[in-house]
């Protein structure tokens, strides 16, 4: 028995060296990629076994995800490729299969190379930036074996609505995914002549209509285009598409009837309208769908009633949603469900909880929310949710008591349900704990101190808004794993613990809207992960803390009793964009150094939700957080951080700095109710981004600089009560506000106030001025009746008719006297 060995093609090996020379290789996964060894058993590298040349490339790069990632925030991709995409690899013919997948930073320009690939069959070029490319369709339309197309999250922006035909003769699978096209559904995808199999188009900023006719998808197993903005109503057609496996249509606009006509799917796994607009009753032909796995069609203005009719030969549902005010639940107490689900989301329910819920033993994610239904009894309930590990009760009215609760699940979500009595003990599973807006009281020492080991999970823990009292216990050494702590608006007391200051994976602290008192710990300084501290509204009192961690991001410390200076090493805090020190007695000047907080430097501060991504073993959510702030007079719960500094209502003394507005990104500036002096600079019109400024009653002079009118975001001014002189600069911006922004400065004038400018008032004439204007007057008087005289009396003695008819008139006046 022989054995033959074919080696690597030598140009399909040069073109590969020419790859890894075009790339950078941080974490050496092309270090196999040598002359020495058959390019065959490079890593990432497939040949055929008769012909030797190279048919795969296949490079992902697969990331396992950190267990907190905040928005905005890529995995860690150091060990993935990176560099310039050399166009010598579209040199490689006879290579099928190819994938460079969630390598972000590789720099792809254009496509054109791909459409020598000719005998290509995959491609995936997931997460990597292509918005540069504009042809990217002509290009991979040429390839003509091209079976699976995968460009997810490409940051592409064309998708060629306009265009007819896309002459994709082979292909069965196309993810088009989290784009960016902002564009009509394009007709080519509904005219393909291939068979495709499945079209991936989610979250890409398509809207318009679908197609009112039948379109070329008779072949179509999988369609998702959820989190679009599709409107109209969901067209008949979709009951001819007999192969049709997956349909998701969620977070969209639809609207009218659910088609009766998709109970004809018999082949029909999953049916998500979930987010939508549609009316009236649940079509009964559903029932029809014996395969069906998934059902949602909660949060779309349904009615009618739904009883156990529509479920009877539905054995295989898994995951069930219903949610709308107007449908009603008119289940048989006696039923027995054929299925067992593993997720369930009711809403509005009335009267009681359907008696079926307490069959289904596979429930692992249950979630009710907006309803009125009683869920006695209690204790039923509760023991019940001990085997589910996703549970979400939102705004009902359980109105039971916490006190002997044990709640079991991995995620407890209890908001607003007016859950009374104290809080409940959680087991060792629980890793997020909320039960905001509730009426519990009570200390919270037996939920956090009745643990006799330290192997807990819990990471998130939300108890604001209740009426929980006593002080905050010293047992925090026990739950090292917390990243997150929100106890604000209740009405505990005392001084924070040291032991906090053992929770160094901590994120955020929310302390506001307490009875606080005392220093903030200097433990605290161990926790140099904190992104959000807000003690806000307490009794806190002592120094501004100088020992803050770089990756602090909003400090609020708002009315409280701290006194003394700013130290100057909050300047030190690159990350910091919400600084709110108001209303406590700080004093001396303001520091000249804020211009080193270069995280206000940014002009996208805003532009992005806050939160995480949580993931640990079989459990993931996100998160979004908010901070409570006073922008432009008002204090709103703000999700998007902003650029804020809010030095008000303290005692700062001096000039304000210069430095300060050279934080071209600040949003909002309030250093009112202080004792600052000098004058505004120019170099106020920095500010570009400025929406509010608020340096009312202080001791501020000299004339409004004209720069501010070139603040086009500014919708918040206040001057009141300074001592501002002068005309109020000319421009749309500044009229637009009331007098109430200028108020209390006597020797301001211009609109929009009342008074009126010296330079543009009309000076009243002296005796001078009159005696020289009555001269005038009277003398163009007499050269005016002159002129008119000689007039007549030329036109008498030189025209002749005219002499004629005026002795005429002379005689009858004559006769008409005699």
């Amino acid at each position: 028995m022989c054995n033959l060995k074919v080696d690597c093609n030598e140009k399909d090996m040069n073109i590969l060296l020419h790859f890894k020379q075009g790339v950078i290789d941080p974490p050496g996964l092309l270090s196999s990629w040598f002359t020495e060894l058959d390019c065959c058993q490079w890593t990432g590298v497939q040949c055929d076994n008769i012909t030797g040349r190279v048919t795969e490339l296949n490079l992902p790069c697969h990331t396992s995800h950190s267990a907190v990632v905040a928005f905005g925030e890529n995995d860690d991709k150091s060990h993935c490729l990176t560099g310039t995409l050399p166009y010598k690899c579209g040199n490689s013919s006879n290579l099928i299969y190819f994938d460079l997948s969630y390598n972000y930073d590789i720099v792809i320009d254009n496509l054109h190379w791909i459409s020598h690939l000719s005998s290509l069959e995959y491609l995936n070029l997931d997460g990597v930036v292509l918005h540069k490319e504009i042809d990217w369709l002509q290009s991979v339309t040429k390839l003509p074996s091209l079976l699976e197309l995968h460009l997810e999250g490409c940051q592409l922006e064309n998708i060629y609505p306009s265009l007819q035909y896309a002459n994709f003769t082979s292909l069965k699978v196309l993810d088009l995914s989290g784009n960016d096209f902002m564009s009509d559904l394009p007709s080519w995808l509904f005219n393909l002549s291939c068979d495709i199999t499945y079209i991936h188009l989610d979250q890409s900023h398509i809207y318009a209509q679908l197609p009112i006719r039948l379109p070329n998808l008779r072949s179509i197993k999988v369609l998702s285009l959820s989190g679009n903005y599709l409107k109209g109503s969901i067209p008949d057609w979709f009951g001819q598409l007999e192969q049709l496996q997956q349909l998701y249509l969620s977070h969209n606009s639809f609207s009218g009837p659910i088609p009766t006509s998709l109970g004809n799917l018999s082949s029909l796994l999953v049916l998500d309208l979930e987010s939508n607009y549609l009316s009236g009753n649940l079509p009964t032909s559903l029932g029809q769908l014996f395969n069906l796995v998934w059902l949602k069609v909660a949060d779309n203005p349904l009615i009618g009633k739904v009883s156990e009719r529509y479920f009877l030969h539905l054995s295989n549902l898994t995951q069930l949603s219903l949610s709308s005010p107007s449908l009603v639940y008119n289940f048989d107490p006696e039923w027995v469900p054929p299925f067992q689900l593993e997720s369930l989301e009711l809403g509005y329910v009335g009267d009681k909880l359907p008696s079926w819920l307490f069959t289904q033993t596979s429930l692992k994610s249950l979630s009710i929310q907006d309803s009125t239904a009683s869920f006695e009894p209690l204790d039923k309930f509760w023991n019940f949710t001990n085997q589910i590990t996703f549970l979400s009760l939102v705004n009902n009215t359980i109105n039971g008591d916490m006190s002997n609760v044990l709640l079991s699940s991995k995620l407890v979500w209890l908001v607003s349900n007016n859950l009374r009595g104290g809080l409940p003990q959680i087991s060792t599973q629980v890793v997020v704990l909320c039960l905001y807006n509730n009426s519990l009281s009570g200390p919270i020492s037996p939920l956090l101190c009745n643990h006799t080991t330290a192997n807990n999970s819990l990471m998130y823990l939300d108890l604001g808004y209740n009426h929980l009292s006593g002080e905050l216990t010293e047992c925090w050494n026990d739950w090292k794993l917390l990243i997150h702590i929100d106890l604000g608006y209740n009405n505990l007391t005392g001084k924070i613990p040291h032991s906090m200051g053992s929770l160094s994976n901590l994120l955020l602290l929310y302390l506001e809207s307490n009875k606080l008192f005392g220093d903030i710990p200097l433990s605290l300084k161990n926790c140099h992960n904190l992104w959000i501290l807000d003690l806000g509204h307490n009794n806190l009192s002592g120094a501004i803390p100088s020992w803050m961690g770089q990756s602090i991001k909003g400090l609020k410390l708002r009315s409280n009793q701290f006194s003394g200076n700013v130290p100057p090493k909050i300047c030190q805090l690159h990350s910091l964009m919400v600084m709110d020190f108001a209303d406590n007695k700080l004093s001396g000047p303001i520091p000249n150094c804020l211009h080193n907080m270069t995280a206000m430097l940014s002009s996208y501060a805003s532009t992005h939700q806050f939160g995480i991504h949580l993931q640990v073993p079989d459990f993931s959510a996100d998160f979004t957080f908010s901070l409570t702030m006073v922008i432009k007079g008002n204090e709103l719960e703000y999700f998007n951080l902003m650029n804020v500094i809010d030095l008000s209502s303290n005692n700062f003394i001096g000039t304000v700095p210069l430095e300060i507005f050279m934080l071209t990104g600040l949003q909002s500036l309030n250093l009112s109710r202080n004792q600052l002096v000098g004058t505004i600079p120019e170099e106020i019109g920095n500010l570009n981004q400025l929406e509010s400024f608020d340096v009312s009653t202080n001791h501020l002079f000299g004339k409004i600089p004209h720069s501010l009118t070139l603040l086009h975001y500014l919708g918040y001014l206040n001057l009141s009560f300074n001592n501002f002189m002068g005309k109020i600069p000319t421009g749309t911006q500044l009229q637009g506000f009331t007098n109430l922004s200028y108020v209390g400065n006597d020797q301001l004038c211009g609109p929009p106030l009342t008074k009126i400018c010296l330079e543009d008032e009309k000076p009243p004439l002296d005796d001078d001025d009159k005696s020289e204007f009555y001269s005038w007057f009277y003398m163009g008087l007499g050269i005016g009746f002159a002129v008119g005289f000689l007039g007549v009396l030329g036109a008498i003695f030189f025209n002749r008719t005219c002499r004629h008819a005026y002795f005429k008139f002379l005689y009858r006046l004559y006769d008409m006297v005699i």
